[in-house]
């Protein structure tokens, strides 16, 4: 008679769901320590996988955390996506809710991914540098599109500039936010609603 197996039974993870797994570990390391700090076999202890199979899915360690940045910029960007028709003051609340909701519940992530521009990689602070001009880009869009914004977004060559500044003063009050603000997270999304609804102010 075989003997009975003592146990949870550990079910076997698909490409795709290794892959986020490592990620998620990736996210975490590299946010609270820079990149030169962060050593491949970290990784893959943590993950409970040999270090061949991480190789196996990320060549070096320069791909392992480009893919980190480029994961995040991906949900970012799907997170913020334009609604058509819906006026900009509305777009903003939602989308800044859903941001601060995101931010709180993947502070790693979020934090792995703005250290991307302090990394002496140039590959990968392009891969951060084009995750943020596509944001801005998608924000001009909308912007562009609205019966109250979209003449001074056309008018004002300031405006460009003003949008990639609001960016760079979101991250910062996101950033220090998870560092333990007292501020709420509806007191946050005003504070930002506010920052950019003065700067295309007359």
């Amino acid at each position: 008679m075989a003997a009975e197996q003592s146990g949870p039974i550990r079910r076997r993870l698909s490409t795709e769901e290794r892959r986020e797994q490592l990620l998620g570990v990736g996210a975490r390391l590299f946010s609270e320590s820079p990149y030169d700090d962060v050593w491949i076999e970290q990784v893959a202890e943590i993950a409970g996988v040999s270090r061949g199979l991480l190789y196996h899915y990320f060549p070096t360690k320069r791909d392992f955390f480009a893919a980190v940045v480029a994961r995040e910029s991906e949900r970012m960007l799907r997170m913020t996506a334009a609604a058509p028709g819906v006026p900009v003051r509305e777009q903003l609340a939602a989308n800044l809710d859903t941001y601060l909701a995101y931010v709180e519940a993947h502070a790693h992530g979020f934090r792995a991914f703005h250290r991307a521009d302090a990394a002496g990689d140039q590959a990968v602070r392009r891969i951060y540098q084009r995750a943020l001009g596509a944001h801005e880009q998608q924000i001009l869009a909308v912007l562009a599109e609205d019966p109250e914004f979209g003449p001074v977004t056309r008018e004002r060559p300031d405006v460009q500039l003003a949008v990639r500044g609001w960016l760079a003063f979101t991250t910062a009050v996101c950033l220090e936010w998870l560092r333990g603000s007292d501020l709420s997270r509806e007191q946050v999304r005003d504070l930002c609603a506010r920052a950019l609804l003065g700067v295309l102010g007359p």
